[in-house]
């Protein structure tokens, strides 16, 4: 019988990993949890403890620990820890086959390079991880035979279709974008709309920050400089294209003209899956996909005028090595201004742009090198955003 593959999970409590514990439970013969970790939700995550049962669980602050000690029922783990060497515990664990890394933000990179080191398999769905530091993990993930597996969908789907393939023969990977709620509106729609209606995804349903940074195609920014580094194509070989029904996934195109697509309902569970069955395929608790209910596929080019923040994201991956970091980094503040009322929808590029064009050069190599140029960039764009108040 083949041992059941071991799992830590970082940002249990989110979208992505509640849909991974979803997995495990349809799979319990072939996945077993040793690790959670999660940021705020203490409740919840003592309600996953109670039913995945893992060794070590770790919060992100002290309160939140409390929180979860005062829901625990019965059943305790060996290590109940807190904060970014708690984060690193888990990740590293002795027993952990792979890290999904789903947690928001930065806090998991030190986590995530610790997990490659200690040479554990890495299940990616965390976007900032390699915008951010994406030649640092890159590297360390060569040096130790680390395999980097993406979870999200689209580049999941390019993993799919580049499967047995030479990264040579590929021509371009085309991205597809669902275009956000905001596709079909004009600059002058844009200007009035607001953090509720932002948040109404047509078709995915997640967090917060991903569902803003999907309405003004950040988010598909972001995977632009992501593949960049999981796929090793430059910006050139990637291109983006609206398709509003998100039936194809991702597409890659080879060099003799064929085009390969990967299609699947819009389920997370789908490519977490995949990801975990990596190189087998298990078979799935989804519906297939119904063609008669999808017979029409639309694609077309995105509004980069409408929506900059995508140009500005090819403009980072082309530049030196900084501005990746302060993209990211002045994306999280003005979407975070926005969510707070005191930003405009489509302030948020101007905030992006201009702090791009204040970023000092320099080498950028370390996570040190990272967090100085994201400190900078974060105290900067906060600045821009209380002028804009």
């Amino acid at each position: 019988m083949t041992p059941r593959k071991r799992l830590a999970i970082l940002g249990s409590t989110g979208s992505i990993g509640r849909s991974a514990l979803a997995v495990v439970q349809a799979h319990p013969d072939k996945l077993e949890v040793v690790g959670l970790a999660a940021g705020s939700n203490g409740s919840l995550l003592a309600a996953q403890i109670e039913q995945v049962r893992p060794r070590i669980a770790v919060m992100a602050t002290g309160h939140g620990l409390d929180a979860v000690r005062n829901h625990l029922g019965a059943f305790r783990p060996e290590c109940l820890l807190s904060g970014a060497d708690g984060l690193i515990e888990v990740a590293t664990h002795p027993d952990v086959d792979i890290v999904l890394c789903a947690s928001s933000g930065t806090a998991a990179l030190d986590a995530v390079l610790a997990a490659i080191e200690a040479h554990k398999t890495i299940a990616l769905a965390n976007k900032e991880v390699l915008v951010m530091a994406g030649a640092v993990i890159t590297d360390a993930a060569r040096r130790n035979g680390v395999a980097i597996l993406p979870v999200d969908s689209e580049h999941n789907a390019i993993h799919q279709c580049l499967h047995g393939r030479n990264t040579d023969e590929v021509t371009r990977l085309i991205l597809t974008a669902s275009g956000g709620p905001f596709r079909s509106h004009s600059m002058a729609e844009l200007k009035k709309v607001g953090p509720e209606d932002a948040l109404r995804h047509p078709t995915w349903r997640m967090g917060r920050k991903i569902t803003i940074d999907s309405a003004t195609l950040m988010n598909k920014g972001l995977e632009v400089i992501e593949a960049h580094w999981l796929f090793g194509v430059g910006p050139d070989q990637i291109d983006v294209v609206i398709h509003p029904q998100s039936v194809v996934h991702s597409m890659v195109e080879f060099c003799d003209g064929s085009i390969i697509a990967q299609l699947g309902v819009t389920d997370m569970r789908l490519p977490i899956q995949y990801a975990f069955s990596y190189p087998d395929r298990w078979a799935g608790a989804l519906p297939s996909l119904d063609f008669a209910r999808c017979a029409q596929l639309d694609f077309g080019q995105p509004d980069l005028k409408k929506f900059p923040c995508l140009r500005l994201a090819f403009e980072a991956l082309r530049g030196a090595p900084g501005l990746a970091v302060a993209l990211n980094s002045a994306n999280e503040v003005a979407v975070a201004a926005f969510l707070a009322g005191r930003l405009s929808f489509l302030s948020i590029a101007d905030v992006i742009e201009t702090t791009m064009a204040a970023t000092p050069a320099g080498n950028v190599t370390t996570l040190v090198d990272v967090r100085r140029v994201d400190h900078w960039a974060r105290e900067f764009a906060q600045d821009l955003v209380r002028g804009y108040n």
